[in-house]
């Protein structure tokens, strides 16, 4: 079950990516030009909300799952976990901050919905998924990726 819960979860990665990638850079140039908020911009918004919950979730179920994450608490312990580097990344340091990236993205959205004009909408989205953005890029074991 851990092999394909994490093959899911390292694909799936790379959709969370490109599609939180594509919308950031699309509420940014929207901003800034003044366009109008329109049904592609609600649905990048919304694809990508979605997007990053089942990435959480499949996440979530791997934590348990791995001997990275909650087994490896167990059987080393906090303390040793967090001495070292690599385990400090896959136990505490990762979860939290996907955890992070996955509430600026439901903050973001949530929050853009309230706006009755483009503009604010647009302002909301680029703020809190940039954030979005950056923790994630912070957090992703680039090691594992290539």
């Amino acid at each position: 079950m851990y092999t394909t819960v994490q093959f899911v979860h390292s694909y799936w990665a790379y959709l969370a990516l490109i599609i939180l990638t594509i919308t950031t850079i699309n509420v940014l140039v929207s901003y800034f030009s003044g366009k109008e908020f329109g049904a592609r911009d609600f649905r990048l918004a919304l694809f990508t909300l979605i997007v990053s919950h089942i990435q959480l979730l499949i996440g979530i179920v791997l934590y348990f799952v791995s001997p990275l994450g909650a087994k490896a608490i167990a059987s080393e312990g906090m303390s040793a976990a967090m001495k070292d580097p690599n385990l400090r990344l896959y136990v505490v340091e990762h979860p939290l901050a996907m955890i992070l990236t996955v509430v600026f993205i439901t903050v973001g959205y949530s929050k853009h919905k309230k706006k009755l004009t483009s503009k604010p909408k647009f302002k909301l989205l680029a703020i809190f998924y940039t954030l979005a953005l950056i923790v994630m890029l912070s957090r992703i074991p680039w090691a594992n990726w290539f």
